[in-house]
């Protein structure tokens, strides 16, 4: 059993906390894992994906091959689109449906929305919304992991409840528990 996963977004949005909280609850469950991050411009505002394959077996290359991702997980609708040539033709988009404006020529969002809902496998979620709601507006990146966990497959919901804690704990109690709340309300809206 495998799953090839897409994480993307704009930086200092959360996408290598994303991939954090992925690695940690598969390497917990004895899963083989390899990662690739780029990060676009360095810097917060560029561009940032990480390539994360788990496996039951052995995985030879830690790039996911065009047409391969069975998920793409998006902080950020357009980049959502950037990476659809690696979605795999069974493959889902759970994205953000706020964009983050970070270049002066912007397409429209309301464009940007209708292709990603044209699709068919697409599901555009107010992560914003639900951080608030959780009381963390930082915490949107973990909305968004919580609403796409049911898609992962081979990684089961608890094992990433269980890994923000692990990962988070260093931050405080209040944290872990603002972050495990977005967690839950995006499981909520699952897809």
């Amino acid at each position: 059993m495998k799953t090839d996963i897409i994480l993307c977004g704009v930086g200092g949005q959360g996408i290598l906390s994303i991939a954090t909280v992925i690695g940690e609850a598969a390497t917990k469950a004895g899963l083989q894992l390899k990662q690739a991050e780029v990060h676009g411009m360095s810097q917060r505002g560029g561009d940032v994906q990480s390539h994360l394959r788990l496996s039951t077996d052995t995985i030879w290359s830690d790039l996911i091959p065009s047409g391969g991702a069975d998920l793409i997980i998006s902080m950020e609708p357009m980049e959502a689109l950037r990476y659809l040539p690696w979605l795999s033709p069974s493959g889902r988009i759970v994205t953000a449906s706020a964009p983050l404006v970070n270049i002066p020529d912007y397409p429209d969002i309301d464009a940007i929305k209708g292709e990603l809902e044209g699709l068919g496998c697409a599901t555009l979620v107010d992560i914003d919304a639900l951080a608030r709601e959780a009381g963390a507006p930082r915490s949107s990146n973990m909305a968004l992991l919580g609403a796409a966990a049911s898609r992962l497959g081979i990684i089961d919901p608890q094992a990433l409840l269980d890994a923000i804690k692990t990962v988070f704990s260093s931050k405080g109690e209040a944290i872990v528990e603002s972050n495990i709340k977005a967690f839950e309300l995006g499981c909520k809206h699952h897809v």
